[in-house]
């Protein structure tokens, strides 16, 4: 692959609540779910990222994230998952999907999140990355960030082949995409069948009329464990047949087709052949389990390296995920700027202190982005850190510079940043060192351009460093 694969649409916050039926509500005759456990993943577009990225892709996500706990969820989740995540900004809330289950059937699913949110405009990195791509999936969630028009152009432009995985409350493909992948129901949607045709005859004409529409290159009706039908030039369709009929969980069959498609098309391969490998990868995921085998568990609240949280006795109003929400809500309603900085602050010092106020002089909020103490120990060593995350967290929200503080397990705090979007990223001036392009060092500096945000060093007392400090201590309680 010569670039990424770029996957663009709307990203849902899915859960599966797993619990036991044993009795029936006393005031109404439905069932009762004693929960046992819950799990998160990424939904949607998300994940059909993280189906690619499992497969080893360098993987790029296009998609927009709330100012909410379900962004916040989300952007450690993909983090977690090795994918990239190139965020615009989404008004509303965070759309969830949540199935209860109840040995291994669902009894009832609950969406929340409310009408579609009105995405961003792509930064100039966005358009970039998409021009740049092997090859990009377009899978449309109907919540509009397929609708954005210079997303559109730059598909438009693109010489990477597209996959556009419709839906009918979405907008039409792009002309010319190589493939679209909808499935027999959406056929049925966009293209009405004739009255008493048959399966393959209603398929058929639907994928011949929407390639037509859409003016595309072809278009895979995909039917279940039946395998898809492929129509192309010409009249005759290719069906490709499933290896077998499996029973199962299909949730997320349609995303691990449209992604398999994708990452072979990347590699090279005509039309009918990424078909195949497809229909392959997708009856293979729904006989191993579907969804629940194929991501590796990630529990709701506790999952190691993917997720924000507030610390036991912090301060609720300044620290944590809904401190950090109400605050972004608040300023960017306003037209305000906001500025973010991180680390460790072991131990609270004056060039800590230089450093945060400066910051806050660059816009109207500051929110700190803190390693929290499993981030520390990997960074620092197994004796780090000296004062718990409470504690650093408690500190630096006292501070009057200091608005709102976010605590992050990951070793760095790429998955903080794509779900605050920051316009400013701030870090103390020992990194600017050799002189030049200072922001050219910092490791924030590629994740800030996603968004077209900027990265700046200000400057920094020189002699007061943590590691000094614990060094002189111990260095004084030996004497």
């Amino acid at each position: 692959m010569r670039g990424p694969l770029v996957v663009l649409g709307d990203t849902l916050l899915d859960r599966d609540v797993e619990g036991v039926v044993n009795r029936l509500c006393p005031d109404s005759p439905v069932p009762v779910l004693d929960e046992t456990v819950a799990t998160d993943r990424p939904g949607g577009a998300g994940l059909a990222a993280v189906f690619a990225a499992a497969q080893g892709a360098d993987v790029v996500l296009v998609t927009a994230l709330a100012d909410d706990a379900g962004g916040a969820r989300l952007s450690a989740l993909l983090a977690a998952a090795g994918v990239q995540v190139f965020p615009l900004a989404l008004s509303g809330a965070t759309p969830e999907k949540i199935r209860l289950r109840a040995r291994g059937r669902v009894l009832l699913r609950h969406d929340r999140g409310g009408t579609s949110g009105e995405p961003g405009q792509p930064s100039d990195e966005v358009l970039r990355v998409i021009a740049a791509a092997s090859a990009v999936l377009v899978s449309d969630y109907g919540r509009g960030v397929a609708r954005q028009p210079a997303l559109r152009d730059a598909l438009a432009a693109t010489r990477a082949p597209v996959v556009w995985d419709p839906h009918p409350r979405g907008p039409a493909a792009v002309p010319g995409v190589h493939l679209a992948t909808p499935n027999e129901s959406e056929v049925r949607e966009l293209v009405p069948a004739l009255p008493g045709a048959s399966r393959l005859a209603t398929a058929s004409r639907g994928a011949q009329g929407l390639r037509r529409r859409w003016r595309a290159g072809a278009v895979a009706v995909t039917l279940g464990g039946d395998g898809a039908l492929l129509c192309h030039a010409g009249s005759t369709p290719l069906v490709v047949a499933g290896p077998g009929s499996a029973e199962g969980d299909t949730c997320g069959a349609g995303d691990r087709f449209a992604a398999a498609a994708s990452l072979a098309l990347a590699e090279g391969a005509l039309v009918s052949e990424a078909v195949q490998a497809a229909v392959a990868e997708a009856s293979a995921y729904v006989a191993n389990g579907g969804v629940a085998t194929a991501l590796p568990p990630a529990r709701a609240g506790n999952t190691p390296q993917a997720r924000f949280r507030t610390p036991g006795g912090a301060m609720a109003d300044r620290v944590g995920v809904p401190a950090v929400a109400a605050l972004l809500g608040e300023v960017r309603a306003a037209g305000g700027t906001v500025v973010a900085t991180g680390g460790c602050f072991d131990l609270l010092h004056a060039g800590h202190v230089a450093t945060l106020e400066a910051a806050r002089q660059l816009g109207d909020c500051l929110i700190v982005c803190l390693n929290s103490d499993v981030s520390v120990a990997g960074l620092k060593g197994p004796d780090r850190p000296v004062q718990s995350e409470g504690d650093r967290s408690r500190l630096l929200a006292a501070l009057s510079c200091v608005d709102a503080v976010l605590v992050f397990d990951e070793p760095t705090p790429e998955a903080a940043l794509s779900w605050v979007r920051p316009d400013v990223w701030v870090k103390g001036g020992d990194y600017a060192t050799g002189g030049g392009d200072a922001s050219a060092t910092l490791p924030e500096a590629e994740v800030l351009r996603r968004w077209g945000g900027n990265t700046v060093v200000v400057p920094y007392l020189d002699g007061r460093s943590t590691t000094d400090l614990i060094v002189r201590t111990l260095a004084e309680r030996t004497r």
